[in-house]
């Protein structure tokens, strides 16, 4: 992965495009596109942006949310991806690897993740009601994560010296931490705000890893909308003195997953009105919108919550992850 200035230099050309930091909102056991109206879910996410975030989600997110910890204030969408968990090599204990906040991010932004909208040509913003997952945590082997172009992970020597992409989690203990990338497809069929296994009404043209220029849409997803990116920062280096290469890798995620094949991703749209569109119709600028969208201060972000709906200890050393008790 490059470096924020090589990743600028090369989505540059592109008509337009976004880059901005969510600090962490919540993190439980709720899904509201793959488990809706279940508390708990199967397993713990992190989840950033808007305080509509329930377990069940439908119509207008942006229309009912009140606030976002997003820089973007008219970005009231929720992302989330599963939690990673770091397993005591000798006891078998599991403990929450907390995220720390990417670089050249908006001052006081608190862990989170890093948001990209980046189109190819024209493009059409996601609609309300949206919604979409990348990833699937059935993935159980190389060969079939290899195929998940755009689910990667580095291993951090600082946040910008990342090294390169690779499909598995790192085999050794990272300086700066473990960097996970999440890119969606860009190809909407331009009648379903979601399927049933909340992908197929989306098409991937890309065929390399990172931001990198996308064929054209084909005829079943003809409808261009901006590529949509998550960029997480796992603060693995407090578990550094606690295994050594050539040790069996110690993280796994919420779901147990013990490799980082299974990585994968949800998205709930929830830009307030036509927000999202008058930033991508900004030819002329990337990273913020040109002035197009509202922004806000990351100590005003930070104010936003939702509440704790399950209710259960997700961090310290635990015996088993959350939900996966015997």
């Amino acid at each position: 992965m490059k470096s924020f200035a090589a990743v600028v230099a090369l989505i540059a050309p592109v008509q337009a495009g976004l880059r901005f930091g969510c600090s962490s909102l919540t993190i439980q056991r709720i899904d509201p596109v793959v488990e809706p109206g279940q508390t708990p879910s199967a397993h713990v996410h992190h989840i950033v942006g808007g305080n509509a975030f329930n377990a069940t989600m439908t119509g207008d997110v942006g229309a009912r949310a009140t606030c976002t910890t997003c820089e973007m204030s008219e970005d009231f969408s929720n992302y989330w991806t599963a939690v990673l968990y770091f397993k005591h090599p000798t006891n078998g204990s599991y403990h929450r690897v907390p995220v720390v906040n990417n670089a050249a991010l908006a001052p006081n932004t608190k862990g989170g993740m890093t948001i990209y909208y980046t189109p190819q040509q024209y493009i059409t913003a996601f609609p309300p009601g949206f919604r979409m997952t990348v990833g699937s945590p059935a993935t159980s082997t190389l060969q079939d994560a290899q195929k998940h172009i755009g689910l990667r992970f580095n291993c951090l020597t600082t946040l910008l010296n990342r090294g390169p992409e690779m499909a598995d989690f790192p085999d050794r203990p990272c300086p700066a931490g473990i960097f996970a990338v999440h890119h969606f497809p860009a190809c909407w069929d331009g009648k379903n705000l979601d399927s049933p296994d909340h992908q197929s009404h989306m098409y991937n043209t890309i065929t390399r890893d990172g931001f990198t220029n996308a064929p054209p849409c084909p005829a079943s997803h003809p409808v261009r909308m901006p590529q949509l990116t998550y960029e997480t920062v796992w603060d693995t280096t407090k578990f550094n003195g606690l295994w050594s290469q050539g040790m069996p890798q110690p993280f796994v995620w919420s779901f147990e997953g013990t490799r980082g094949y299974g990585t994968h991703a949800d998205y709930m749209f929830g830009w307030q009105g036509d927000s999202l569109q008058r930033a991508m119709n900004k030819s002329e600028c990337f990273y913020d919108g040109c002035g197009s969208i509202k922004k806000q201060q990351m100590t005003v972000a930070n104010q936003c919550t939702v509440k704790d709906f399950v209710g259960e200890v997700t961090d310290g050393w635990l015996t088993a992850l959350p939900g996966m008790e015997m």
